[in-house]
Formats: C-alpha cells, sequence, structure tokens
C-alpha cells in the first residue's frame, strides 16, 4: 500500500518554510502576494496548534533576501532559522540533519520560488532522504503562473502531493470531536480562510445564536426620513 494513501496527522507529519523572505516575494507573480502570506501565516498557525515539527530556512538574508517575514516570526517567536547560501535546501546539512532529527517523513512544503527552491529540495528529499513531499500551492509561489503550475506539473510527475494550507489544517483536525484544538482550528479559519471564515462567523453568530467575537458598542437606528411638507 502507498504510505501517501495516508492522510496527514499530527503525529506522522513535519513542516518546512523555505525562504519565505520579502526579496523572494518580490518576484512572485503567481498569486496575490497578500493573499500568499495571509495563507503562510494561517499555515504556521495551524502547525503550532498541533505542535508540528518546523523548520524555517531562509537564504542570503543579509546579502539578498532580507529577513524572514515578521508575521511568521510572530507564530514562531525564537525559532532557529537556518541560514544557507545553496537554492537548494537538501544542500545543507543542517536543514537535512533538522529533518532528520524530527523523525517523520512526510513533509509538508511552503516555500518561495516554486519553480526553483521548492523544486530542488523537493526532487532531491525523495530521491536521497527518502521522504515524502507535500507541497502547499498555496503558500508558495513562482515568478509566474506558467513557472508555478509547469513546476507543480514536475513535482506532481515525479511523486510529490499537491495540497493547500487550509486543507493541511483540516486534514490535521481531522475530527470536529477533537475539542482540544476545535478552538483553535475554527478561529485559524475564521482569520485566514477567506469566505470559509466568514461562513462560520456566521453559523456562530446567526444559526447557533452564539456571541459576536467583536464588542461594536450600541447600535444606532436609522434616522428618520424627514416628512415632506403639507401643502398649504
Amino acid at each position: 500500500m502507498s504510505e501517501k494513501l495516508q492522510v496527514l496527522t499530527p503525529q506522522n507529519s513535519q513542516l518546512i518554510f523555505i525562504d519565505q523572505q520579502p526579496q523572494m516575494g518580490f518576484g512572485v507573480q503567481s498569486i496575490d502576494r497578500q493573499t500568499l502570506k495571509n495563507n503562510v501565516v494561517g499555515l504556521a498557525k495551524a502547525a503550532k496548534t498541533f505542535d508540528i515539527p518546523t523548520i524555517i530556512t531562509t537564504v542570503e538574508t543579509e546579502g539578498f533576501s532580507g529577513h524572514t517575514f515578521p508575521e511568521l516570526l510572530e507564530v514562531f517567536p525564537q525559532h532557529p532559522l537556518l541560514e544557507r547560501t545553496s537554492m537548494n535546501s537538501w544542500d545543507d546539512q543542517k536543514v537535512r540533519d533538522a529533518l532528520a532529527k524530527n523523525g517523520r517523513k512526510k513533509v509538508v512544503v511552503s516555500g518561495l520560488w516554486t519553480e526553483v527552491c521548492n523544486t530542488t529540495f523537493a526532487l532531491s528529499a525523495m530521491l536521497e532522504g527518502g521522504y515524502e513531499i507535500y507541497m502547499v500551492a498555496d503558500a508558495s509561489g513562482g515568478t509566474s503562473v506558467d513557472a508555478h503550475n509547469y513546476a507543480m506539473d514536475r513535482m506532481v510527475q515525479a511523486g510529490v502531493v499537491p495540497m493547500t494550507w487550509l486543507q493541511v489544517l483540516l486534514e490535521w483536525q481531522r475530527d470536529w470531536a477533537r475539542k482540544e484544538t476545535y478552538d483553535a482550528t475554527t478561529g485559524i479559519a475564521k482569520e485566514h480562510g477567506g469566505a470559509y471564515g466568514m461562513g462560520i462567523d456566521y453559523a456562530v453568530t446567526h444559526v447557533h445564536k452564539g456571541p459576536e467575537r467583536v464588542s461594536h458598542g450600541p447600535r444606532l437606528e436609522p434616522i428618520a426620513a424627514p416628512k415632506a411638507f403639507a401643502a398649504e
């Protein structure tokens, strides 16, 4: 039986963020950059909620790429950043050691750019390390739509599993009866999940008559339109 038929769980997977840095983000043309950052942070919060071993790699921070997105670092304060020079994270011994230390063969990947750093890492990690790669397509970006899509095609042909960040979150949650992570999961969805998050808000407040999340102060009744002057 193929191991890729197994769903992701908090016990069988680890996560790596590759080069989520501003200079790399400047070159992204395959996805709206603010949407990209939203999805990256949503994925990071999901990993923290489920205690997923997480690796953050950077490339040429001082010389070219700039510092890791602060919103990502806010989720993982004091987290070690594995700095390297190679475009392929697999070439760096620190990265290979961190992956091995986590002891999990299913590696969820979010990175920039899809066609360079993500592809070379994925192919090398599968070939040389025997890892299973789960590429989060909407928490990654390429220098064009074609660059991203063809890179995803190449990786899928090689055995990489394509995913979205929300899919990863819900696969880790799996069962709404898991109350220890229920509130965190729905909270992440409400904050980062777009229309799905809006739907959760609506269900809580209007279907289940729960409290609103934010106090808006007293509601003011609309001012009545002035009556027309009576004809004399």
